[in-house]
């Protein structure tokens, strides 16, 4: 099943969609704006990480675009069913397609396919406090900073603040109610 936004389709990630995963990590301007290792990947490495993950209790999707075809990944990664509640990032590889609205309308689905088709309570996330770009598009998108881990993250040879952050389902219903985004 495909999740569909206004602009983007949100599909299972594929064996052939490995490239476009080992470009993004292995871009220095993307992985300086996100949490985690920063190291070289191979292609064999990524492709071993794929079979090693495939089929486990995690949602890993391509972003399509109808002009650009595959442009970034979305995340729904250490699901909590119990609680329901599951951790969310996005990656956008095609530095062109920044701030045209796919993270905007990724981010969206996301949250309709968790909170709408997964019952999901919430969805948490993080941002390094210098990452303009994604404090803009999630506060956007009705999350809210709900602490800072101080110098949490080494990278680029510095700590950096990590802010934790989160949406509950009632954020995305007020939001849709306020701004209408799937009327159309």
């Amino acid at each position: 099943m495909n999740i569909y936004g206004k602009k983007v389709v949100l599909r299972a990630m594929e064996k052939e969609d490995c490239e476009l995963v080992r470009g993004m990590f292995n871009d220095p301007e993307i992985e300086n704006l996100v949490v985690g290792w920063a190291f070289p990947i191979s292609k064999y490495g990524q492709e071993k990480w794929y079979e090693n993950h495939y089929g486990d209790q995690n949602f890993r999707f391509v972003i399509e675009t109808e002009e650009d075809g595959a442009v970034g990944i979305a995340t729904l990664v250490d699901i909590d069913w119990k609680n329901r509640r599951a951790t969310h990032g996005i990656k956008l590889a095609n530095k062109q397609r920044r701030a045209k609205g796919i993270g905007t309308d990724t981010v969206m689905a996301i949250m309709r396919y968790a909170f709408d088709e997964l019952g999901f309570h919430r969805l948490d996330g993080s941002w390094f406090a210098d990452n303009t770009a994604s404090i803009r598009l999630y506060k956007k998108c009705g999350w809210v900073e709900e602490g800072v881990q101080r110098e949490y993250v080494y990278k680029n040879g510095k700590f950096r603040d990590l802010v934790i952050t989160g949406v509950l389902a009632s954020d995305y219903y007020a939001l849709i109610e306020k701004n209408h985004y799937w009327d159309d």
